[in-house]
Parts: C-alpha cells; sequence; structure tokens
C-alpha cells in the first residue's frame, strides 16, 4: 500500500494515451518542488485548462504552469530542441515562467535526419505502417540502444563531439535513405553533416544554461525531503513492452519505465495514480476492440473534443474497455485512479462496458498486449443505464445522477482500485475529489 502522504508520485496513462493527465499533473504540481518526465518526446500532448485559458504541452512538463515547481526533462526522453524552443517561446508569450526548466545531459536528441527516417519508413511500410507522429521519435531512441551515433543533449554544447557524432550518423544513414527514396519512389535526399551540426550548435547555446545531470539533482532532492512528481508521456497501452505491440511507441510508457527514465531508486515512487477516460480512445493504428464507426462515435468524439493535441488528428473513440484499464491497473501498481470526461457520456440511453474478450481460442477476461491476436478479440458487454444530466457544474459525488454513480462504482468494483477523483469538465476546477488524497 501507498505512503499515506508520499514525498513522490507517478501519475501514469492507463489506456492509449490523451486521458487528462496533464490535467491532473497541474493540480498537484503546486504541492510538489519537481515534475518529471521520463519518458517519449515530442511525440506527446498534453492540453491544460486553467482559468479558461488552454495551453497545448509537448516536450515541457505539464508541471511548468505552477509557479513552485521545477520542471525537469529527464534522460528517458528523447528530446527534439526545435520544437522545445517554439514551445518555450509559445509559453513565454503567454505569460508562463519557462526559466524553471532542466534538461538532462544524457537525454537523446532528436535530429533533421530522425524525422526523414520515420517519414520514409512509414511510406515505405505503407499498408502495414504504424502510424507514427513521424517526429523522429522511433529513429532516435534506435541510436541510443544502438550506440553508434547517438546525440545526447550534453553534445549540444561539445562542437567537436557533436560534429564526429553527426557525421557519423549522416554517412550511416545516407546509405539507407537513398534506398528508402528509391523504394518508395520518392526524390532522394541527402543528409548534409555541415547543415545539421551548425543547426544542432544554435539549438545548444540557447539551451546551455538549462543542461545538467538530472540524476544527482533528483536525487539529490529527495534525499533533502523535497517532493517529486513524476508524469508519464504516452500510456501504459503503448508500452513498447507491455503495450499492443508493435503499435506502440518508442518508450516504457509505464510506471515500470520511471526508474531507468530518471535515474531514481524504485522506492522514490512512493504512489502511483492512474488516469482513465470515462470511455476508450486511441490515435494511429493498431486493434482497439471496443471502437465505434458509427453516430455514437462521432458524438462522443465531438463531445470530448478528442482530436490529438499533437498532431490534429481525429482519435478513435469506443465504449470504455475495462479489461484494459484493469490490466494496467495491475502492471502499474497503480494505488489510485483519476477518471476524466465523466461529463461526455451525459445524454446516452445506455452505457456499455467490455468486461471480457471473445477471440478463436475461446472467451478470456484478461487483457492481450500482442496487436495480431488483440485485432481477433471481439468485445463482450455489460449494458448500465445511462444519464441525462449537465455534470459540469458537480462538485461533489453526491451531486451526480444515480446511473451515473453507478457506473463509477462498477468501474471501481471491476478494475480493483478506488477512484480517488472524477473529471466533469476541462478546467483545472472541474474535478470531484472523492477522496482526500490527490492534491495533498
Amino acid at each position: 500500500m501507498a505512503d499515506a502522504n508520499p514525498r513522490s508520485t507517478a501519475v501514469i496513462g492507463l489506456q492509449w494515451g490523451d486521458e487528462g493527465k496533464g490535467k491532473l499533473v497541474d493540480r498537484l504540481a503546486g504541492k510538489h518542488d519537481a515534475t518529471v518526465r521520463f519518458n517519449g518526446g515530442a511525440n506527446a500532448g498534453h492540453s491544460v485548462v486553467v482559468g479558461g485559458k488552454r495551453y497545448a504541452l509537448h516536450l515541457m512538463p505539464s508541471g511548468v504552469l505552477s509557479e513552485r515547481a521545477l520542471g525537469v526533462i529527464g534522460n528517458g526522453v528523447v528530446v527534439d530542441p526545435e520544437a522545445l524552443l517554439k514551445e518555450i517561446d509559445a509559453l513565454s508569450s503567454q505569460g508562463v515562467d519557462t526559466s524553471r526548466l532542466v534538461i538532462s545531459d544524457r537525454a537523446h536528441v532528436v535530429l533533421p535526419y530522425h524525422k526523414v527516417e520515420d517519414e520514409l519508413r512509414e511510406a515505405f511500410l505503407s499498408g502495414g505502417a504504424i502510424g507514427t507522429t513521424k517526429r523522429g521519435i522511433g529513429p532516435a531512441y534506435g541510436d541510443k540502444v544502438q550506440r553508434s551515433a547517438g546525440v545526447r543533449m550534453g553534445d549540444l554544447t561539445r562542437p567537436d563531439v557533436l560534429r564526429e557524432k553527426v557525421e557519423l550518423a549522416c554517412r550511416l544513414k545516407n546509405v539507407t535513405v537513398q534506398r528508402m527514396c528509391e523504394e518508395a519512389g520518392l526524390a532522394p535526399t541527402v543528409l548534409n553533416a555541415d547543415e545539421i551540426s551548425a543547426q544542432a550548435l544554435s539549438w545548444g547555446e540557447r539551451l546551455a544554461p538549462m543542461i545538467d545531470d538530472t540524476v544527482y539533482l533528483l536525487n539529490t532532492m529527495y534525499r533533502d525531503g523535497k517532493r517529486l512528481l513524476f508524469e508519464g508521456a504516452n500510456a501504459t497501452l503503448l508500452d513498447v513492452d507491455h503495450g499492443t505491440y508493435p503499435y506502440v511507441t518508442s518508450s516504457n510508457s509505464s510506471a515500470l519505465g520511471i526508474c531507468a527514465g530518471a535515474g531514481v531508486a524504485p522506492s522514490v515512487v512512493g504512489r502511483v495514480i492512474g488516469v482513465m477516460k470515462a470511455y476508450s480512445t486511441r490515435v494511429g493504428a493498431g486493434p482497439m476492440p471496443t471502437e465505434l464507426s458509427d453516430a455514437t462515435g462521432d458524438l462522443i468524439r465531438e463531445r470530448g473534443r478528442e482530436f490529438g493535441t499533437t498532431t490534429g488528428r481525429p482519435r478513435r473513440v469506443g465504449w470504455l474497455d475495462l479489461v484494459a484499464v484493469r490490466y494496467s491497473v495491475m502492471l502499474n501498481g497503480a494505488d489510485e485512479v483519476a477518471m476524466t470526461l465523466l461529463d461526455v457520456l451525459s445524454g446516452f440511453d445506455e452505457l456499455r462496458l467490455c468486461v471480457a474478450y471473445n477471440t478463436p481460442d475461446g472467451q478470456t477476461d484478461r487483457f492481450i498486449p500482442d496487436g495480431a491476436r488483440l485485432s481477433r478479440a471481439t468485445p463482450v458487454y455489460e449494458t448500465l443505464p445511462g444519464f441525462t444530466q449537465d455534470l459540469t457544474g458537480c462538485r461533489s459525488l453526491d451531486e451526480l445522477p444515480v446511473a451515473a454513480r453507478a457506473y463509477v462504482e462498477r468501474i471501481e468494483s471491476f478494475i480493483g482500485a478506488p477512484i480517488s477523483s472524477i473529471g466533469v469538465g476541462p478546467d483545472r476546477e472541474q474535478t470531484i475529489d472523492v477522496s482526500p488524497g490527490v492534491g495533498v
């Protein structure tokens, strides 16, 4: 069981992303001394509404909107310096103080050739494409684990080291890039080491004051009694090891990635809060058993503003898959769950919950973390009465309609973890705190 008053908390998505993690991190950040991104890259997108003003965040930790917390981009993140600088400038123009940002010197860098590789790979695969955001995330992680030409943030301040790595990368990649262009019927692309190195050095000049050894920083803060908030990007069902492989991201996006991605011991992670929507969504390719390709799905998408913060792509929508959520609760060791967007489901005569799958091998109530096998599963539904009342003004559980409370209670009993907060609108204040734990 989690510490009743933990000094560190992790916020993790329990579905395929876009659960509303940013809103919860924003609420918690004011009670912590640092908010830490430990995985992913600019393919992540958090949308936070404060005082009616919407902020779109990609690489920046959501806690940047707090006036207290340090924002830390950990070593497990792959950083696109160009995207990060644009985000810093955009937030600064909105009056957000970005001076509290610290970037790990060990975080790997997304460079222009990674984006070229990503786009060519998707074009080359065609019908077998994974549906990436084409932001170079996978190729950057690939360079990291291959250990041949991976560029780290600390290298942006060392011209000789940077130049050597970029030259090697361009020599290696020009061979495959030209071949892929030919196979895909595209005009040839030639990677220029001089141009890329010069561009990267210019990014390094601006970012140098923010680059530090964040492993020592975080461990020193924890030793000194400071409170840490770990912020997961993407979500559990996109975890490279435990998600619907191969339709996943390139990092460990569950709580299992915190220790490696931030450089802290397992004992540091005191409490895990899982975040789930009141229904299911997914972006890109990959199986989604409860997907709705009808007017009901269109209505949920419209009401929930289900369009990607990063890509603008319409999200796929479906009824809530409880089998998947229960799996994620187990995998993350979630101590409590924050539910978001319950208000979106108002107006339906009935609500459906997936409680098992029918598969060629029979019925199962276990999640199937394999893309090929899950694509052959069909949902077994349980139906509950719907509700018509507007929930956006509710601030306590007693104010919810009876049917809405029954929906929440059924979810809670199935997934085996308490629901500690319920989102009933996009703003920071449109939240029902079921238990006092959240925000402490």
